[in-house]
């Protein structure tokens, strides 16, 4: 409380004196790692300002220390889309991995030098940090890469997280930090240790209280967990030359970067930072699970470009992952959707990297023979990428007399059908369509995430549903009624009220979700959307049609048709082709459409224009009549298709102020250029 009566202007003076003084002291500490004052003085300075705002509220501002725990509890996150897309990176176990990458690198670029900076991978949560004019206005999760969760309030709470960017430089336009939360060892113990004597079971590791920290739906809860941010990435309005410059720009705007990081000038170099922290990781205050390997370069990284849903300019290579031995004690197989059976140990419960492990999988026959792998075997097992179980070797040593090596048998493990070889010899298969686990799997994928994603129809409720005799084929879940669900287990009459809902909004669904969901051959999500967009506009189906609708106008298409689509190559034009020539897909199709199943036609208003209409367009540098994303939307809504990066397939490439290495690519390759003024004039738009 105050103890004597001062000014608004005294009050408004000392305020802006103890934000400045604050924040120099949680800079100090969080970025440089030095304490300037003891936590108490830190403390008292805190409370002082916590109380002069009390009393003079209207000199609040949001970027005050006052302001990192606040609000009411949440209800739920609210999804945001990222204003660019946060990338997963591809991975590499080796360093032979790492040298092909550069290759393949050298190829696309000949005469590009190379230089690297690595970083030391955090195993923590990444979430990317929006600053307006200065201010941080929103934080969000990666999520599915395109959009994440709003969990601005809870990363308020993280003091290594400036909420005003340091440097009059910054204070305009929009800037995007990217970086890692995480929990420090220290901490990490100290949790558990309260939790103890709490009587309560210790956290497994930290990466798992760090993601769970930041989706807590009160801050509070959050603010007690005493977690850390490190960045790695950022993106400013004016160009960065190189990666290693973009951290210097980090630290001086007020965030911790990793000191181990280090620019390397070649692979040799790259290689000593590998194998050094390989052996020093342990002395780290956080867990890594490796390191990512960029091009130094910027100019060069966007160039390079992105394949699948990875830029190729940086790549993540996986420290060796901790290992641990254990006993088979019995060979199963696993009959996925497509009919191939996975060989998988089940093995005496061990913990492994954090987690407790009993089932290990073994890939495949050849796999197994390969290794030698017995029932009764003493193995060593490893997460491949701290992630999936899997067995190393075996401990010939310990081998029992008795274990015998395994053979595959003739007969699926569920249906009993003769299983049948693949032609390269790797994977067996049940050959059987209407096989119990294939069936299962199947529903699975179509109501599942990958899938029509019903909320509340989980692989549980599926196989109660199949077991009961509910559900044999997609159709049969249109068909559900309350009543239905009702009886089985868990089920009361408001969960089965809410499930057949959730079902019926699933009834109008788009095209490249349905595709998805049905599990056509080699097309995944992006690859569903691009050929959804395709058919659509090739095919003129109209605003709302059925499954078999859809398949009366691919029916007569041909694998050449499939291949018009720039991400559709041969062997995946087969696989679609095949798909909806078989007369089992031709039959559900036609049980979807009678139990009122809709494809939705998403809404893009397209004013066909002839010379954008199936061309290829790649912006690089700044425009002056709209933005990269109107740009490329209006391409989208003439029929077009916008590019992140420049290949042989490239029909334009549209040359703005400042143009990048794009511009050198596009000449290279013979890309036809044009100015914004002749991108306007054949848009229609002067």
């Amino acid at each position: 409380m105050l103890e004597k009566k001062i000014s608004k202007q005294e009050a408004k003076e000392r305020i802006e004196k103890l934000r400045e003084l604050i924040d120099k002291y949680r800079y100090e500490y969080h970025v440089h790692d030095r304490s300037l004052v003891s936590d108490a003085v830190n403390d008292s300075l805190k409370r002082e300002l916590a109380e002069l705002e009390a009393a003079f509220p209207e000199f609040v501002t949001p970027d005050s220390p006052t302001q990192r725990v606040g609000g009411e509890p949440l209800s739920e996150f609210q999804k945001v889309r990222h204003l660019r897309p946060m990338l997963s990176l591809n991975d590499c176990f080796t360093f032979e991995e790492l040298i092909d990458w550069e290759e393949r690198l050298k190829k696309l670029l000949p005469n590009t030098e190379w230089d690297y900076y690595a970083e030391l991978k955090i195993d923590g949560l990444a979430i990317s940090l929006i600053y307006d004019n200065g201010l941080l206005v929103r934080a969000a999760t990666r999520g599915d890469g395109a959009i994440g969760e709003d969990i601005t309030q809870n990363i308020k709470t993280i003091e290594a997280i400036p909420l005003r960017l340091r440097g009059k430089a910054y204070q305009k336009g929009t800037i995007e930090v990217r970086g890692e939360v995480y929990l420090p060892n220290e901490e990490f113990e100290k949790l558990n240790q309260e939790r103890k004597k709490a009587g309560l079971a210790p956290f497994a590791n930290p990466r798992n209280i760090a993601a769970g920290s930041v989706r807590q739906l009160d801050p509070k809860v959050t603010a007690k967990r005493r977690l850390s941010f490190m960045a790695w990435d950022l993106f400013l309005e004016k160009e960065v030359a190189t990666h290693a410059e973009k951290h210097k720009i980090l630290e001086e705007i007020g965030f911790k970067v990793n000191k181990n990081n280090q620019r390397c000038q070649n692979l040799a170099e790259v290689k000593k930072f590998l194998d050094y922290w390989q052996v020093h990781r342990e002395k780290l205050p956080y867990q890594i699970d490796g390191a990512v390997i960029n091009v130094n370069l910027e100019r060069a990284r966007e160039a390079l470009g992105i394949v699948g849903k990875a830029p190729r300019g940086s790549i993540a290579y996986k420290f060796a992952a901790k290992e641990a031995t254990s006993v088979i004690r019995e060979i199963k197989l696993q009959v996925g959707r497509t009919g191939i059976l996975t060989p998988v140990a089940e093995l005496d419960p061990v913990i492994l990297a954090g987690t407790t492990v009993s089932r290990a999988t073994l890939h495949n026959a050849e796999e197994i023979k390969k290794k030698d792998i017995r029932e009764k075997d003493t193995v060593i097992i490893r997460k491949a990428g701290d992630i999936i179980p899997e067995v190393v070797k075996v401990i010939l040593e310990l081998r029992p007399k008795d274990a015998k090596p395994f053979e595959m048998p003739k007969n699926c493990p569920v249906c009993g059908s003769k299983i049948i070889r693949d032609p390269d010899g790797v994977y067996y298969r049940c050959p059987n369509k209407n096989c119990f686990a294939k069936r299962l799997r199947m529903l699975a994928h179509f109501a599942g995430k990958n899938g029509l994603d019903i909320e509340g129809l989980g692989p549980k409720i599926i196989e109660q549903l199949f077991n009961a005799g509910l559900i044999r084929d997609a159709s049969d879940i249109f068909e559900l009624k309350e009543g239905d669900i009702e009886p089985l287990e868990r089920f009361a009459e408001k969960s089965a009220q809410n499930l057949v809902n959730a079902i019926a909004a699933r009834k109008q669904v788009p095209l490249w979700r349905f595709l998805a969901a049905l599990g056509v051959p080699h097309v995944g999500g992006e690859t569903a959307r691009a050929l959804a967009f395709f058919i659509e506009r090739k095919a003129k189906l109209t605003k709302s049609y059925t499954p078999y609708q859809l398949w009366q106008a691919l029916k007569d298409w041909q694998e050449t048709d499939f291949q018009e689509i720039p991400e559709v190559g041969p062997i995946v034009a087969q696989g679609i082709k095949n798909f909806f020539v078989d007369k089992e897909i031709q039959e559900l199709l036609k049980k979807l459409s009678e139990v009122g199943l809709k494809i939705i036609k998403e809404e893009r208003k397209l004013e066909i224009n002839p010379s954008v209409y199936n061309k290829t367009f790649v912006f690089t540098g700044e425009l002056k009549q709209f933005s990269r994303e109107e740009a490329k939307e209006l391409v989208r809504s003439l029929g077009g298709r916008p590019s992140d990066s420049v290949s042989s397939k490239t029909d334009y490439l549209v040359v703005g102020e400042g143009a990048g290495s794009k511009l050198e690519k596009a000449k290279a390759l013979n890309v036809r250029l044009l100015s914004e003024e002749e991108f306007l004039k054949l848009v229609g738009r002067t």
